[in-house]
């Protein structure tokens, strides 16, 4: 048993507020909290069961308007009074449209199963005056738990002795840096980082050694809060989702007075029954929905997907491909992914000196190689190869003293050879310096003191401390963090054990640390920032520091504000709305804060990705609307709540991938416009038709061939196209813009005028000129230019620029494509035996003329309105 040695008042008061003492708790204390209180583990939140998935995406408007459409068909059907084929078909779209979407959630929940394998499995109590290891699972509020190097913190709790204890708390506060933790009473705070009498669930012990009394367990820990805000948290539906819903509701509305129309007009005008207008029903719900729009745009983003991959981000949600392009807020954890994750001696300084960079050459001779053997003496981590492998132990800042010094090609190994050391005075978080004593080849004793400049016990005149004080404040404006070194020589050695603050010594010099910047990160954000894209800054670090190094990274400038989140706090939910804008960097914010700064973004309209590694940033990366966590230092927690993963934990990577998220959001953009201007066609068409009588123009089998076929079987070629334009000198797409904004409405509504006009003319031609009102020859006529045409005038949406050689080319796959589907349609409506099962019928010589002919009209018309559009627009940029 560890016994309570130091400030009794405190541990007793500690023990005293959760019911324990130094004995434990007894085995009936244990049975009944945890009757009380139950198990010590993660509770996941409430799943949608299949069929429930399964209804939820039936109640989608254009999954209703297919359904409606099954219905009718199998009705008729039954009756005989159409082909079973109506019904099969159109239901095995619907059905594979709502796999799809299913299939695409099923990979979305895994974060709280990853969150629960951080959990501990066993670990050391005391219990009935007695250690023993037991499960975590077991453990309750009040248990005495025993804590060592190397142990992984089983529940949140309060210590009762910390013996050089350090911990590792990255998985909640994102800092890599130790802890150093104490028994000592504090003044209450909501900061994790700055609460040093406690410890918590997930974290891990560094060095020494601890007791501690457990004040929560499961979900009422630290990280349970965390595993609470990821059951509570919902994802946002995607700009593009948004979009297609609203573009859904205007083509049913659409069809629905159509329907309404033609009912009017058939029942009290034109004499149809019951049947016939049901009839007329389903086929107006077939021409409504772009049924392959679903598909298309799956197997765009699943393009994206391969693309993204191979620029080092792996997308996790297909649907999040579209939405990277949309980003106009990045909110970026600063360690690891702007800046390098490792941190580095930059700058050092030795009196009478001016500062200088760690990129100059040292002389072995000189004052400042001696300021490195100081600082290399005076260190206890160490770089060494194991299998292969370059491995590194210790504290961060120690190891850059040792790769600065393999600059130098030297080595703490060849220091000691020199000057093997005698005795340590250890650091601690009291005294902020440790000693060392060595000893020299003379035969005298080196004491090192290393430390904070203000602990160092060396002897300066006033002048020198004066230029010290300078020197020191110069570095922390560059955000470095300064650790200074000073030695003396004895004549004998200092008594057992060494007491480093008691023997003056001479300064050596300082140095200045700091995990550095990405070089390529500040110009991915000077990038961004040319494509209207806000980078924020997120941090556990402080708020000068933060700010420091945002300002070197161009993310923010001095008169930019910084907020910590003791402040953030303080904000209600509509004063940090308005802030948000103003503020670019975020430091020491908790969980709860981050899903704040994420929602105010949101609240304001824009589309925010988040990045992160740890256990503390996956709420927040699953609230955003992408969501980014790192491949190389990410936690399972991180990833698997995330959109899209960092092969290369670089800030850059993400840019890149918002220039391909653009891409294919144009490239779906197109897919739109050359669906949707064939759907109103159609439904212009069979409209007008029946209301002049000339009975339907196409029957519903006829309709879902062309919507099926020639629309998308071409479409699908479309996610293919290469980028166009400045992509990333554009302001990215608000997600409240219409998905027929910039000109794609006026093209949309032209191509669907031409095609209607030229659709009515042919099948009046075919109806009643080449034929005598064979209603199966002018479908036929009207079936291959409708597919044909509308398959050709895809080189002409496919560029925004003018057609050329380079339109024809650039795309192989789409013309094999659109050559093979050609002459599948062409088949259909040929083949004897096979062009009856469909409706259609041979057709004569001139029919055949008529039709070749009328198929290239659409695309000289459209390509004619492309050019006059560009011609306008260089006028109207000339006169700006």
């Amino acid at each position: 048993m560890i016994s309570v040695t130091n400030s009794p008042s405190y541990p007793e008061k500690v023990l005293a507020s959760y019911h324990s003492n130094e004995q434990g708790l007894t085995t009936k204390e244990v049975g009944a909290r945890q009757q009380k209180f139950g198990p010590n583990e993660l509770q996941a939140g409430k799943k949608n069961g299949l069929f429930r998935q399964i209804v939820h995406h039936l109640s989608d408007i254009t999954s209703l308007v297919l359904l409606f459409a099954v219905l009718l068909s199998t009705y008729l059907a039954v009756s005989g009074a159409e082909k079973w084929s109506q019904p099969l078909i159109i239901g095995s779209i619907l059905a594979l449209n709502v796999f799809i979407s299913i299939y695409q959630e099923k990979s979305a929940e895994k974060a709280l199963s990853a969150l629960k394998n951080m959990n501990v499995h066993e670990t050391t109590v005391i219990r009935n005056g007695h250690r023993q290891t037991i499960e975590a699972t077991d453990l309750v509020v009040g248990d005495l738990v025993v804590l060592t190097a190397g142990d992984h913190v089983p529940a949140d709790g309060k210590l009762l002795t910390a013996n050089n204890l350090t911990l590792n708390e990255a998985v909640l506060t994102g800092e890599s840096e130790p802890v150093q933790k104490n028994a000592e009473p504090q003044a209450p705070t909501t900061e994790i980082s700055q609460r040093f009498n406690e410890v918590f669930s997930g974290t891990g012990v560094v060095t020494g050694n601890g007791l501690m009394v457990i004040s929560a367990i499961g979900m009422q820990t630290e990280i349970g809060s965390i595993a609470t805000l990821l059951n509570t948290t919902k994802k946002q539906a995607t700009p593009l989702q948004e979009k297609l819903t609203i573009l859904s509701k205007h083509l049913t509305s659409v069809a629905l007075l159509g329907g309404l129309l033609i009912f009017i007009i058939g029942f009290f005008f034109r004499g149809f029954d019951l049947s016939a207008g049901l009839i007329m029903g389903v086929s107006l719900a077939v021409a409504a929905v772009p049924e392959t729009l679903p598909i298309i745009v799956t197997i765009s983003l699943s393009y994206g997907v391969i693309k993204m991959a191979k620029k080092n981000a792996i997308m996790r949600r297909v649907n999040a491909v579209e939405t990277v392009g949309s980003i106009d807020v990045i909110a970026s954890d600063k360690t690891g992914t702007l800046t390098q994750n490792q941190m580095t001696v930059t700058k050092y300084w030795v009196p009478e000196n001016l500062p200088a960079d760690t990129s100059s050459v040292i002389s072995p001779d000189s004052d400042e190689f001696q300021l490195m053997r100081f600082m290399g003496l005076a260190t206890n981590a160490e770089i060494k190869e194991v299998d292969g492998q370059t491995v590194e132990l210790g504290d961060s800042t120690e190891l850059a003293i040792l790769r600065w010094m393999e600059h130098a090609q030297t080595t703490r190994m060849d220091l000691e050879k020199e000057y093997p050391r005698l005795a340590e005075d250890p650091f601690d978080s009291t005294k902020k310096l440790m000693g060392t004593l060595h000893q020299t080849p003379s035969g005298k004793y080196l004491l090192i003191v290393k430390g904070a400049i203000d602990r160092l016990p060396f002897q300066a005149t006033d002048k020198q401390k004066k230029e010290v004080k300078h020197i020191n404040q110069q570095f922390a404006q560059d955000a470095l963090r300064v650790l200074a070194v000073g030695y003396t020589l004895l004549d004998e050695k200092p008594a057992e054990p060494l007491d480093a603050t008691k023997i003056p010594v001479k300064l050596a010099g300082l140095i200045g640390i700091i995990d550095p910047p990405r070089p390529a990160a500040i110009s991915a954000i000077r990038k961004a920032k040319t494509a209207g894209i806000t980078t924020l800054m997120i941090t556990g670090d402080h708020p000068e520091t933060a700010k420091a190094i945002a300002v070197q990274m161009g993310i923010a400038t001095p008169a930019d504000q910084v907020i910590t989140g003791a402040d953030l706090r303080q904000l209600s939910e509509d004063e940090l709305q308005e802030r948000a804008p103003t503020i670019k960097v975020y430091a020491r914010v908790s969980p709860a804060d981050k899903i704040r700064i994420v929602k105010a973004w949101q609240a304001n309209g824009s589309t925010i990705a988040m990045t992160g590694d740890g256990v503390n940033d996956a709420p927040a990366i699953k609230a955003a609307d992408v969501g980014i966590a790192m491949g190389k230092t990410g936690t399972d927690v991180a990833k698997e709540a995330a959109d899209m993963i960092l092969v290369d934990d670089n800030f850059e990577t993400i840019v890149a991938a918002i220039e391909e998220g653009r891409t294919i959001y144009q490239n779906i953009l197109k897919a739109v416009e050359f669906l949707i201007g064939v759907n109103f066609a159609q439904l212009f068409l069979m409209i007008f038709a029946v209301a002049m009588g000339w009975g339907s123009p196409l029957l519903a089998e006829q309709l879902l061939l062309i919507n099926i076929l020639a629309d998308g079987i071409p479409g699908f070629y479309i996610c293919r196209e290469v980028a166009e334009g400045h992509q990333m000198r554009r302001a990215p797409i608000s997600r409240h813009s219409s998905i027929f904004a910039d000109g794609l409405a006026q093209r949309v509504f032209f191509r669907a005028l031409v095609f209607t006009l030229l659709t009515l003319s042919i099948f009046s031609l075919g109806l009643f000129v080449l034929s005598n009102q064979n209603l199966a020859f002018a479908r036929t006529m009207l079936f291959l230019v409708l597919a044909l045409g509308s398959m050709l005038d895809i080189y002409v949406i496919k560029s925004r620029q003018p057609f050329s050689r380079q339109t024809l080319v650039e795309n192989p796959p789409l013309n094999y494509g659109l050559a093979g589907t050609m002459l599948l349609v062409i088949s259909l409506a040929t083949v004897p035996g096979l062009r009856e099962i469909f409706g259609f019928t041979a057709l004569n010589g001139l029919a055949w003329l008529i039709v070749l002919c009328s198929i290239f009209i659409p695309g000289l018309l459209l390509e004619l309105r492309k050019r006059l559009a560009l011609r306008q627009d260089a006028k109207n940029a000339a006169l700006k």
